[in-house]
This record gives C-alpha cells, structure tokens and sequence, in this order.
C-alpha cells in the first residue's frame, strides 16, 4: 500500500485521539498520562499490533528537543514567582547539587555493579538524573490530593530547573568520552558559560516578549501566539548557538513574561498549555515508536536494580544530603525524596549517545526506557498513598469555571487586572482598605472558593483571594508588590 499524505493524516489524528481518550483513563485510574502516551507509541511500533516501522534517533531527539522547550516556557509562564521566590535557594540547590548527586550515585552504581566505565556509569547517571514534576502533579490532581506548604513550589521550581544540568551533564560527558573534551577541567568554564548566558538571554528576551506584545499593535489577535512561538524559538536557538543553555532561557524566558502584564494574557497562557500537551504527547508517542519492547526484555533484571537504587538510595541521598541545613522537616524531605519521577527527558538525552556513537549506547537507551516505566509504575501510582502516610497532603482545591467578566484582557493601560493574594502574604487578615493600593486603583470582586463579593461584602483578605481590579500599568506593579510582600517571621493574621 502507498502510503499518502491521507493514510499519514489518518493515523496521526487516531493517534492523538487515542491519548487524548488516555488521559481520561489515567484519572480514573491513578496512573501517570505519560506512561499510557508512550505504551500506545510502543504498541504502534514495529514490535506491537501497529507495525509500524520507525528506528530514527535523531528524528526522535529533534522532536523531543522542540517539545520540551515549548514544555519548559509553558511550565516557567504557570510558575508563580510569589511561591516560589521563598524556596529558590532550595529548588536551585536541588536542580544542580541534587542532580550531580544523583548522577554520581547512580554512576558508581553502574560501574561497580554491571562492569560499566566510570565515563559510561556517569553518562547512564547523567541521563537519569532529572526529575519530571508535571507527571507528580497529574496524578495528585486526578486523586484530588494536593501538597501542603512549600513541596509544590519547590517541585515545580525544582522540575523546570533540573533539565538544564542534566542536559549539561550529559553533553559533557560525551564529549569526554567521545574525545571532543580532555578533561573534566574543560567542563567548568563550559558549565559557567551556558548556565549564565542561559539565564541572561531567557531573561532579556522574556522581557523582550512583554515589551512587544504591549507595544506593537498587532491587527490580528491570532497573530499574538504566532509572536510568542517565533520568540520562543529564538531564545532556544540563539541561546544554543551563542553557547548557552537554550533549556534554561526557554524556562527564564517563561518564567519572566508569566510573571509579568501584557494583553491578551489568559489566552496566550491557555495556547501554550494547549502547544505544550501537543508537543508532549507528539514527544512520547515518537519515543514509544523508538523503543523496541523486545529489546527491554534481555535489560529488565539489570534496569530494575538500577532503578530500585535510584528511588531508594540514588535520590534519597541527593534531597537530604543537598537540603541538611534547611528549615524542612522530615515528613517533607521523606516526600521530597519519593517523588523524583523519571519522565520523558532522561529519554531524550538516552537519544544523544545513540547520535554520538558512544559505546552500548543502544544498551544505554533501554536501560532508560526501562527505569522511567518503573519509576512511573511503583512512585507514580503509590505517591497520594505516600503523602497521606507522611501527613503532607491537603485537599486540593478545585478551579472553577471563570465567568465570562473574569476573562476580561489585561492591557499596558488602563484596565481590568486579575491578581491572586499568595500563602504567606502580608495582607492575609488585613481589611482590603487597610492595603494601602495606589489611588488609582479600584477592587471591583474578590473570587474566593468559587464565589464572588463586592469588596464590602467581603472586606477581610484570605489567602487565594482572585481580586478583580480597574488599574493601569504602573499601579498594577505596585499592586503585585504589596500583595507579593511576605508576612513578617513570627506574626500572626488577626
């Protein structure tokens, strides 16, 4: 049979059907969405009922690289900074000194146990050492369970933040053991360099972003996504090719304009959640189709007792020895240490060594494949059960459906702004004429558990409170910071 652009359209379009349907069985059942993405990839493959043909690694990378930069911006755009501000040293003390941990744990492991290299075992680390976040709170959220205090934030910051180190790390040490590199003294001033012109780039063009979408006018509203698309390719590429770390910037530069007013706000995030699932899901199902299950096979006992040493030694030893001398309890280190998710990246660069011609690189890939699904299948599904026994959970709350008013565009001037009174502000228990907001501006609702009030009708601030107000840019600012400002140590709310 030929196969046409039709044929092609045809299966394309089941395919994403098919996950899509996925996603609702993966709420019922408690399992992560992206371990039912990648089985329908891998029944689609040449070793499943699909028959598909497909063995293209730097098709599969490719695709994977675009993905998780859309996936990182629309990760940094949902992270509120206002959370995660009073837990950055700890994300970021996790997203590097953790990931190393991680790495070298794992690496020696390898090589004592399985003959590997030391090169090859810190290689095998590398890949394994970042976390995926997003796969914890989906199955929370489809049992209804949240975290309390400040684990959500610091996975979240920890999540969008530990992929660039384990992208390093990994490119590092192929260059090693490839001969690009002499030396592990050559990987500092690399190291030093992407991280910071990283970090630079996805903030200036973060804020280049807001700039352009106040200010150039555009005729059409649907243009606006296509600007953000451009810019985020941008920062990946011109990140990358100046030498810095495009992971990083895509995540600054998201970080930077959700933090940040522009119009048409609500509807640009709404597009590159909707961007990141189609990528995520175009990501697994490639990576699915890239395995071959027949391979796993011949791996499983060697790839389970990886995996068991990375969820109980590996990541253990990385949270508690990288968080000693922080205020978190045990109760939270534990859950710290339970959570650390393999997901799709740890694939992806599983993908590089394959390009590279790095020696048992194929062995190298299965070995990922392996400890992700069994790092999905036993932390995924048992983490509500684990954060219940450790008493750190909540009940998660609800979003309801925003009425049609609180969908209202935010502008550059005067007009309506939707803000949100974080846990731990200030002004929790102060009354709303008590905050001391500039004169120009005006609190039209207060949104609290699903319900609207007039500011009289509700004059008392709570934490989560969605306040409506009639400002312009420069008091909106203002606004933020007042609310932003956390309550003094030791205070209490009235």
């Amino acid at each position: 049979m030929t196969l046409t652009i039709e044929y092609m359209l045809l299966g394309t379009s089941g395919l994403l059907l098919l996950s899509v349907l996925a996603s609702k069985i993966s709420d019922r059942l408690g399992v992560p969405v992206l371990l039912l993405f990648l089985a329908i990839g891998m029944l689609t493959g040449s070793d499943g009922p699909g028959g598909v043909q497909f063995d293209n690694p730097w098709l599969a990378q490719s695709l994977g690289v675009v993905a998780l930069a859309f996936i990182l911006f629309a990760g940094g755009m949902d992270t509120e900074w206002a959370a995660v501000r009073p837990v950055i040293g700890k994300g970021l003390a996790l997203s590097t000194v953790g990931v190393m941990i991680t790495a070298g744990l794992v690496g020696w492991f390898a090589t004592m146990v399985f003959g590997l290299s030391w090169l090859e075992g810190l290689l095998l680390g590398a890949i394994v050492s970042s976390t995926d976040a997003a796969a914890v709170f989906a199955v929370m959220r489809s049992r209804y369970v949240g975290l309390r205090g400040p684990l959500k934030p610091l996975l979240e910051l920890e999540s969008g933040s530990n992929d660039p180190m384990a992208v390093f790390l990994t490119i590092g040490l192929i260059s090693l053991i490839t001969g690009t590199s002499e030396s592990v003294l050559d990987l500092v001033p690399m190291f030093v360099r992407q991280m910071a012109l990283g970090a630079a780039i996805g903030y200036g063009i973060g804020k280049l972003m807001v700039l352009a979408i106040n200010t150039l006018k555009l005729e059409y509203e649907g243009l606006y996504p296509v600007l953000t698309l451009s810019l985020i390719l941008l920062t990946y590429s011109g990140s990358a090719w100046l030498g810095g770390n495009g992971f990083l910037a895509v995540y600054v530069a998201g970080l930077m304009m959700g933090n940040s007013e522009f119009i048409h706000k609500r509807s640009l995030m709404r597009f590159h959640d909707g961007l990141a699932w189609l990528t995520q899901i175009a990501m697994f199902l490639t990576l699915g189709l890239q395995v071959f299950p027949s391979q796993l096979v011949p791996v499983a006992g060697v790839g389970m007792l990886l995996a068991l040493f990375l969820m109980t030694v590996a990541r253990p030893v990385a949270v508690f020895v990288t968080l000693a001398f922080t205020s978190l309890d045990l109760r939270e280190k534990t859950m710290l240490a339970w959570v650390g998710l393999r997901g799709a990246v740890p694939i992806i660069l599983a993908t590089f060594p394959l390009l590279a011609g790095v020696p048992q690189a194929n062995m190298m890939f299965n070995l990922v494949f392996f400890i992700v699904l069994t790092s999905v299948l036993l932390q995924g599904t048992s983490i509500p059960l684990v954060a219940r026994w450790l008493r750190v959970d909540e009940a998660l709350r609800p979003q309801p459906d925003l009425s049609p008013i609180w969908e209202a565009p935010t502008s550059d001037k005067s007009g309506l702004l939707e803000v949100r009174v974080p846990e731990g502000s200030g002004v929790v228990g102060r009354q709303l004429s008590e905050l001391g907001f500039p004169k120009r501006v005006e609190v039209l609702l207060v949104r609290r558990k699903g319900d609207c009030y007039l500011p009289d009708e509700s004059p008392v601030v709570e934490a989560d409170d969605l306040l409506l107000v009639f400002t312009d840019h420069t008091s909106s600012l203002q606004v933020r910071t007042i609310l932003e400002t956390p309550r003094p140590s030791g205070s209490e709310t009235a």
